[in-house]
């Protein structure tokens, strides 16, 4: 059984908007009991929890206690050129940090990108050696004029709900947003995988979403050869 509940009330990004950093017990990360009931009903051999890694202490304890094994950290990174540090809750015994692969942004991007994706605006430039390598003159929220250098990781990836919101990028001496095909390529996700719906759709499917290779990585220590009933810890 594979979840991930709602991290919207758990992660730092809403630090600073109290109403919104209220932890499990905030209307959409209290969604967690509900993959704890759903756990305790199915009874599956193996169990998958994901979330946030900038979760208060006293939640992560809170999904610990529920789940009953204590998480791995895993940053995507290790595997993609996104860093992306996430709680993994799972049953399945023995999972180590998988080898890096040393990926960077430049690993990812397309050649040829639509005109659509480029911004015409004017940017302060603080040059390639610097992952933020300019600040794009966007509104005035820093991150959303943060411009990344190829020669590092992306940030994050999120859901892009609203303007602007998708990670950019100095590329061919132009400021851009990352393609979706790039967020796919990000979170390892197989090519045009989300193909077939507006751009829009594809960045918060992508952003909401697991790195494949962290999860495919997870499941690889899991053991399918026998039929031995559900450990203990997950119920």
């Amino acid at each position: 059984m594979l979840g991930g509940s709602p991290c919207q009330n758990l992660t730092i990004t809403v630090a600073d908007r109290e109403e919104h950093f209220t932890g499990l017990a905030g209307d959409k990360s209290k969604l967690f009991f509900e993959y704890v009931r759903a756990l305790k009903t199915v009874k599956p051999r193996y169990f998958l929890y994901e979330n946030v890694e900038s979760m208060k202490e006293k939640d992560k304890e809170t999904i610990t206690e529920n789940l009953g094994v204590e998480p791995i950290m895993i940053d995507s990174g290790l595997l993609s050129a996104q860093e992306r540090k996430r709680y993994y809750w799972t049953n399945i015994p023995n999972v180590k940090q998988p080898n890096e692969r040393h990926q960077v942004l430049a690993d990812i991007l397309e050649e040829k990108v639509d005109e659509k994706y480029y911004y015409n605006l004017n940017y302060d430039f603080y040059g390639l050696h610097k992952r933020v390598a300019a600040k794009l003159d966007l509104y005035n929220y820093d991150i959303l004029q943060r411009v990344y250098s190829p020669h590092f990781k992306a940030p994050t990836l999120t859901a892009c709900r609203g303007g602007h919101k998708q990670k950019k990028v100095i590329h061919n001496d132009r400021v851009r947003k990352l393609t979706p095909l790039e967020y796919e390529r990000l979170q390892t996700v197989p090519e045009g995988y989300t193909k077939g719906v507006a751009d829009s759709h594809r960045y918060n499917m992508l952003g909401d979403g697991w790195t494949v290779d962290v999860i495919a990585h997870i499941l690889s220590y899991a053991d399918f050869s026998t039929s031995k009933g559900v450990p203990e810890a997950a119920i």
